[in-house]
């Protein structure tokens, strides 16, 4: 490792929260800047305290509301670990047994599904096909349970049950629906009696809730605030966020029955830290091995492991784990640091699409403790900590550059040449590549910049064994050229931090 930035170790409490030189709030507004980003609110958690909720910009820029604590926010894929706590609880209730087939609490789950266990869907190991696939599906259009069903049964199984690991969100349909069957309420009631109310969650709750919440309806007042005047509720309101596309038009949020248990629900940023730290023990699942079914890696019958669940994503740094992802105008994301001697949590949560946090999380962790951060001088470099080896790393980006027809030009495995030389070198390869009609806009602007071209990533195992993968960030290296605004070096920039994510993560 080698950005340690203190002479002694950062401890909790420590007032300085900055990360090489810049602090929270300027890598915050920086990347909003970069990702241009309307709004976003952040929530840090020190176990059991949450000492920071900021919130960044607007929650709806056309009305000029600002983005708060209050905030409350699509929690998109986060939805995922709000059904996986509902299994889990009625499993300990003893009304299901995740180890049962879902066909004993659906029957009429068609005949190829029959040997599909509930375990097995919220392991993404299932096999079933995403209804979201289907090209009538719309996460606009209100939907039955049967419907998305039959969206979903056209198409056969993609592997056989327990034998590989996908991403589906009819796997959290059928959980929704078990939850519903074995309850007797509806997964709507059962989430809010046993999760939200449990917890005394003020700002948390789904899409046709969000009415019963104190905001004024400000287009009536030129867009401005009256009603905090004099009625105390309106304080500090509990507003929804409002994204908008491309051209003004208001983003139209999902409806909750088209991402049932997937997508559906809405939280502000300090309830989802909150709600974290009632994870971290027996607070909403008792016994820690049904904690471990769905919050730990586990193996697949050929021996693989499945660095994954429920859609949390694990890590080799000790105990680290995250849950990230976009629905429709929005993104959002939660990390976090169990292991005891951290116990640290990120959760950011913004109003645009597509908006990946994990590098922008992993340095605001780094503000909070240095074992933390990635270790690396992430000021000049975009770091990834991968799920996989480095081998296997390495072959799940050189398929993507195969799928996407980009050309690699040169594979650098110094591990090897360092063999071939009597020396000992851990896993490092660096992949060369590029498309000619992209670098050359740049070479014709200034033809010494072939000295940063073709593009390039490495991947590397550290000495606790955590894969990186890395690159230079673009806007600092074609900033030395004067190029940083040249219109190909966010297309590259974006290109790259693609290719990472897809080479380390297994969603």
């Amino acid at each position: 490792m080698n950005t340690r930035e203190h002479t002694a170790m950062k401890m909790r409490g420590n007032p300085d929260i900055s990360y090489l030189g810049h602090t929270v709030d300027q890598m915050i507004w920086s990347f909003m800047e970069q990702e241009k980003i309307d709004g976003l609110t952040l929530a840090i958690v020190q176990a059991p305290y949450i000492p920071r909720v900021a919130g960044y910009g607007y929650s709806d820029s056309q009305r000029r509301r600002l983005a708060s604590p209050n905030t409350m926010w699509p929690a998109g894929p986060i939805s995922q670990a709000f059904a996986a706590v509902a299994v889990m609880q009625l499993h300990e209730d003893g009304g299901l047994d995740v180890n049962r087939r879902a066909s004993v609490y659906i029957p009429e789950l068609p005949d190829t599904w029959n040997d599909i266990t509930v375990l097995q869907l919220l392991r993404h190991a299932s096999g079933l096909p995403d209804y979201r696939r289907a090209p009538e599906f719309s996460p606009d259009t209100p939907w039955t349970f049967d419907a998305l069903l039959q969206l979903a049964a056209r198409n056969p199984l993609h592997f056989v049950p327990g034998t590989d690991v996908e991403q589906s969100a009819t796997n959290f349909l059928l959980l929704t629906e078990i939850v519903e069957r074995v309850s007797g309420l509806s997964y709507h009631d059962f989430v809010t009696k046993r999760q939200i109310e449990f917890l005394g969650l003020g700002h948390t709750g789904f899409k046709e809730d969000l009415g019963q919440f104190h905001h004024e309806d400000i287009s009536r007042t030129a867009d401005i605030h009256q009603l905090f005047k004099k009625d105390r509720l309106y304080i500090n309101p509990t507003e929804p966020a409002v994204s908008y596309d491309s051209s003004g038009t208001p983003s139209t949020a999902a409806e909750t029955t088209a991402l049932r248990g997937f997508s559906d629900i809405w939280a502000s940023a300090q309830d989802i830290s909150f709600w974290d730290i009632g994870l971290a023990g027996s607070v909403l699942i008792h016994q820690p091995e049904n904690r471990a079914l769905i919050y730990a890696p586990w193996n697949l019958p050929d021996g693989r492991t499945v660095p994954a669940a429920s859609g949390w994503q694990f890590y080799h740094h000790r105990g680290l784990m995250d849950i990230k992802g976009s629905v429709h105008g929005y993104s959002s994301f939660l990390s976090r640091f169990t292991d005891a001697s951290e116990l640290v949590c990120v959760t950011l949560m913004c109003n645009k699409e597509g908006v990946d946090f994990t590098n922008l999380g992993r340095r605001i962790a780094g503000a909070y403790g240095d074992l933390l951060s990635t270790g690396y001088d992430d000021n000049r470099l975009y770091l990834l900590e991968g799920q996989f080896p480095a081998a296997e790393t390495v072959s799940r980006l050189e398929s993507a550059l195969k799928d996407r027809g980009i050309p690699v030009f040169a594979k650098f495995d110094h591990g090897q040449n360092a063999a071939g030389a009597g020396l000992f070198l851990r896993p490092t390869t660096v992949l060369v590549f590029g498309s000619p009609q992209v670098g050359t806009g740049l070479m014709e602007e200034d033809q010494s910049v072939s000295l940063e071209l073709p593009l390039r990533i490495s991947v590397w195992e550290d000495e606790a064994g955590s894969t990186w993968l890395a690159f230079p960030r673009l806007d600092k290296v074609f900033g030395e050229y004067g190029l940083e605004n040249h219109p190909a070096v966010p297309k590259m920039q974006n290109l790259l931090e693609q290719l990472v994510h897809i080479g380390g993560s297994i969603y």
